[in-house]
């Protein structure tokens, strides 16, 4: 256990340590584009956070098309998706500040990410980031994804964390939404153009980059947990 009480760090991955929305919207726009959906980037931004079979499936009942069904065109964004990753992708700023900030306070850190694990593995190797996490886990592997907290609980549970002591890190309005449906601490790093979402208004720390993780943001998370009733000892019996 730390000196505030957490005990572990979750970490999405598209949009928080990768600059992958705009991956995402040209891979969306070129392969359902093609199929006849009317896609620009702003649509695009209803989806986000969703698994990308959801996303697939999403688009599929609003504009029908003939063709490959919903899962194959998943397969074919990831594809595409991955194809930008190694060609023009980028990390995002203060990345290994972040990491760097919760290994220095004795976190172990996983990734819980709506991405599929082959992009999740090429992403990580691409980026030198694969010996910064302890587990990965992909809403792949969850009946529902994002805005539903299963992807965060399941790896807290794998680290062996109660929820509570979990700090997650997040980008999307779901992924806000789910951290704090699991009773997880959350530090949101929305886009700019996102940054007046309602979902950001529950997470407990808003930052314009991750360049910002720094110890007075720790403090600052500490003291919110301090003060939560339900961060208190005794008030979740039963977690291991």
């Amino acid at each position: 256990m730390t000196d505030a009480g957490f005990a572990a760090a979750i970490f999405d991955m598209d949009g928080l340590l990768i600059d992958s929305e705009p991956l995402w919207h040209d891979a969306e726009i070129e392969i359902l584009g093609g199929l006849g959906v009317p896609l620009v980037p702003s649509a695009c931004r209803q989806t986000k956070g969703m698994f990308v079979a959801e996303v697939t499936r999403y688009w599929y009942e609003r504009f029908p098309w003939r063709g490959p069904d919903p899962d194959e065109v998943a397969r074919l964004v990831v594809d595409r998706v991955i194809d930008l990753v190694v060609t023009i992708g980028r990390l995002k700023p203060g990345v290994h500040r972040a990491l760097e900030l919760c290994g220095r306070h004795g976190l172990p850190r996983a990734v819980a990410s709506s991405s599929q694990y082959r992009l999740i593995t090429v992403v990580l190797e691409h980026f030198g980031l694969a010996g910064e996490f302890a587990l990965v886990h992909s809403a792949e592997d969850e009946p529902y994804g994002k805005p539903h907290p299963g992807v965060f609980l399941t790896t807290a549970g794998r680290l062996g964390v109660p929820p509570d002591r979990c700090i997650v890190w997040e980008d999307s309005p779901a992924g806000v939404l789910a951290a704090k449906a699991a009773r997880m601490a959350c530090v949101a790093v929305p886009e700019a153009v996102e940054r007046d979402r309602p979902a950001f208004g529950i997470a407990d720390v808003v930052l314009g980059s991750l360049d910002e993780a720094d110890e007075a943001l720790w403090d600052r998370l500490a003291d919110a947990h301090r003060a939560d009733p339900m961060a208190a000892p005794g008030s979740h019996e039963g977690a291991r």
